[in-house]
């Protein structure tokens, strides 16, 4: 069995969070909306604290930064794509070009990363971390989140 297969066994035992009453709202046109990424990709700048093991915390990326660090470091996961272009897991020019085309509204002012590669709980981030990371998109006007999970 290869990392991949055993990666997918371990995560197929785990149990899933049940949302009786997941909260959904219609969102305006895109042509109109603030967007934002939230990536589990782990990038931070060189000027934040790198992701330690076990993580729960976000990193908050300024829209101009491009000198990004990805933290992510999964045994499961090759680097390549990412070391030759960010936008693989950080799409931030594909946004700039489709706010540019008119095809949405604006990118947000500030974008999210998580360490995606949490061995047991996740549940920090659904009720500390997570909740917080929402609030602060919303104060920045974001209507629309592109996850970029790794």
């Amino acid at each position: 069995m290869n990392g991949d297969q055993a990666m997918r066994a371990y995560a197929a035992g785990l149990p899933a969070p049940e949302f009786p009453d997941p909260a959904w709202v219609t969102p305006k046109p895109l042509s109109e909306s603030t967007v934002a990424i939230v990536t589990s990709a782990a990038l931070h700048t060189p000027d934040d604290d790198a992701f330690t093991n076990a993580d729960t915390s976000y990193r908050v990326i300024d829209r101009a930064r491009r000198d990004l660090v990805m933290g992510h470091w999964s045994p499961n996961f090759d680097h390549t794509g990412i070391v030759l272009d960010l936008n693989v897991v950080y799409p931030i020019d594909r946004l700039e070009e489709l706010a540019e085309r008119g095809v949405i509204g604006a990118v947000a002012p500030r974008h999210l990363s998580f360490a995606g590669n949490q061995p047991d709980d996740v549940a920090t981030i659904r009720l500390d971390s997570g909740p917080r990371a929402a609030a602060a998109l919303k104060a920045d006007g974001v209507d629309v989140v592109l996850l970029t999970p790794v």
